[in-house]
């Protein structure tokens, strides 16, 4: 499915040609006021127009999921990357997942090539993040381009020292290349699998030089295209090279005799693979001691890259949230040892935010709650929320003949589009449901879509209205959203999944569908925790922190069978969502 053809809509309004205009300039840039549903459409358009990277921050984890997967359905081969969060909150040890290293990674790489490498002349990348992706501290952007290097037909070195470089920044050896950060040797023939790259890569030599670089299929081992060059950054944001200096910091800590009632033997398998230099999983635990100067993902942004918050109220409460969530686990683990001595802060504050904001180009795409609609450019007087009507499919053809009738046009983006195009034409002449739409001048005064967007809106033009109706609009409930931002309280952990019962089928934006199996508290270093437990299928299981349970979401199905459950470790639930993508 393909809305691009849309955009045109907005780019013919004032308002939007004066925002473009002070993005430019570089003007002071007001609060837009904008309706939620139409902050990704508003993205799109931004991003089709300014030839510069955007950041686009979110206050939740979900909600930054859910402008990741729209963007590319406004603006196809955009390049959307979506900035992970660890695993683990802050001050917790605990290995953080391949696919959230992996993603990280990918994102740092497209803002930092090696060194003596320019940018691509590609389209400029989008980065969507959340608060908790954003505050989590990394490594210094000058190592990580010092780490990363970008490798040539013709180029010399010697496959020993391209195995020791690799090594030092965080890939592991394997018998086969299968995952990404892994490498294998057979004789003059190195594998490896760049945590940037979608295949990994054969690298034959002729005695110390390079002779040829061809991607290959992890499942079945053959090459495929021949390459020009490969760029190969770091395999993890804690580099293991750095791990002998922070050990030798720690040593007195890891050979402390233990107080009372306390286990040690948590952390003390660390300090052998970090003294060495080696990889190992709770490696990002250690990062703070790894550099006087840990960076964020800001840090990474070229000067011309523009950062727009997604809603300002939500992305405070969020990180205070975090925020408080870290100190009571420091106080906790502080008097009892568990935390190594002077522990340097691992994120980003809110106040620390705020002034990195204040030196950079930053559009609010909501509103501050704290301040009042200025005198600057605002979109929000263009959106209005989408009527709802509840599966009342009567009412939606008299409310469709009705908008028609007074020219103005109508978008119906559907799952069930050949279905209302057939109840259509029984009183009308049959519109045929279309995939995409190239041009907005193409548009007719009905127009059905197949397909699935999250929320409509009423586009409120200087000629006229259009109007987008979705699913959400067409058959859900929800009450729609007020015009005006207002200001909300946290939401606790527990929110999220007080409804679940056990046996209810969920989805993990992650690992994809699974059943709820019940709350469990673990003790991990010394520390209590709940965990919800999701059932995959073959007995997988995956324990969710209760501070991530804003990633779970109850399966919704078309009908009422029992949907398949995926299982851990496969890469189903990725095809399933670029399918459906």
């Amino acid at each position: 499915m393909r809305l691009d053809g849309l955009l045109d809509l907005l780019r013919r309004t004032a308002a939007y040609r004066a925002l473009l205009g002070a993005l430019e300039l570089g003007a002071p840039l007001s609060d837009q006021h904008l309706l939620r549903a139409a902050r990704p459409f508003v993205l799109a358009a931004l991003a089709s127009d300014l030839d510069r990277p955007m950041l686009i921050i979110a206050g939740r984890v979900d909600r930054a999921y859910n402008i990741a997967e729209q963007l590319p359905v406004w603006l196809p081969g955009c390049a959307v990357k979506r900035f992970a969060e660890p695993t683990s909150i802050f001050y917790e040890r605990a290995p953080w997942t391949p696919t959230a290293i992996q993603s990280r990674l990918t994102t740092l790489a497209a803002l930092a090539p090696p060194v003596g490498v320019k940018r691509p002349h590609s389209t400029p990348p989008i980065i969507v993040s959340s608060a908790l992706a954003l505050m989590q501290k990394t490594l210094p952007a000058r190592e990580f381009r010092a780490s990363s290097r970008q490798l040539r037909p013709g180029t010399q070195t010697s496959p020993d020292s391209l195995l020791h470089t690799w090594l030092q920044n965080g890939y592991e050896p394997a018998s086969i290349v299968v995952e990404p950060g892994t490498f294998s040797r057979r004789g003059g023939i190195l594998d490896i699998f760049p945590v940037s790259a979608q295949q990994p890569v054969r690298i034959e030599f002729f005695g110390d030089e390079i002779e040829s670089l061809r991607s290959f299929d992890a499942a079945t081992q053959r090459s495929s295209a021949n390459l020009d060059h490969i760029a190969v950054p770091p395999a993890r944001e804690a580099l293991p090279r750095f791990g002998p200096a922070a050990a030798e910091k720690l040593a007195d800590w890891f050979s402390r005799q233990p107080e009372p009632g306390e286990d040690v033997t948590s952390s003390l398998p660390d300090y052998e693979p970090l003294s060495n230099g080696v990889p190992f999983p709770h490696l990002e635990y250690y990062l703070p001691y790894f550099h006087s100067y840990p960076a964020t993902l800001l840090d990474y942004l070229p000067e011309n890259a523009l950062i727009l918050v997604d809603d300002w109220g939500a992305l405070h409460d969020s990180m205070a949230d975090l925020e408080e969530q870290a100190v009571n686990l420091h106080r906790e683990k502080a008097p009892a040892v568990q935390l190594p001595p002077d522990y340097p802060l691992p994120y980003l504050t809110w106040d620390e935010l705020q002034d990195e904001l204040s030196a950079r180009p930053t559009l609010r795409l909501g509103a501050d709650p704290e301040m009042q609609m200025g005198d600057g450019v605002a979109l929000g007087d263009l959106f209005a929320p989408g009527q709802r009507y509840g599966g009342q499919l009567r009412y939606v053809l008299e409310e469709l003949h009705r908008l028609t009738k007074q020219a103005e046009r109508v978008i119906v983006v559907s799952q069930q589009a050949q279905r209302l195009a057939e109840l259509w034409s029984e009183q009308n002449s049959f519109i045929p449901p279309v995939s995409h739409l190239p041009s907005a001048d193409a548009l007719g005064a009905l127009t059905f879509v197949e397909g699935t967007l999250a929320e409509g809106w009423t586009l409120i033009g200087e000629t006229g209205r259009d109007h987008l109706l979705t699913d959400a609009e067409l058959f859900g409930w929800q009450r729609p959203e007020p015009r005006r931002h207002v200001q909300r309280r946290a939401v606790p952990p527990e929110a999220t999944f007080a409804d679940l019962q056990v046996g209810d089928y969920v989805v993990h934006v992650e690992y994809g569908i699974g059943r709820f199996a019940g709350l469990q508290k673990r003790v991990i270093d010394e520390s209590e925790r709940e965990y919800l437990i999701i059932e995959y299928a073959g007995s997988d299981l995956l324990y969710v922190p209760i501070h991530q349970a804003d990633r779970l979401s109850r399966y919704v199905g078309a009908d009422d069978r029992i949907p398949a459950l995926n299982r851990l470790g496969t890469q189903d639930w990725a095809r399933t969502k670029e399918n459906t993508r």
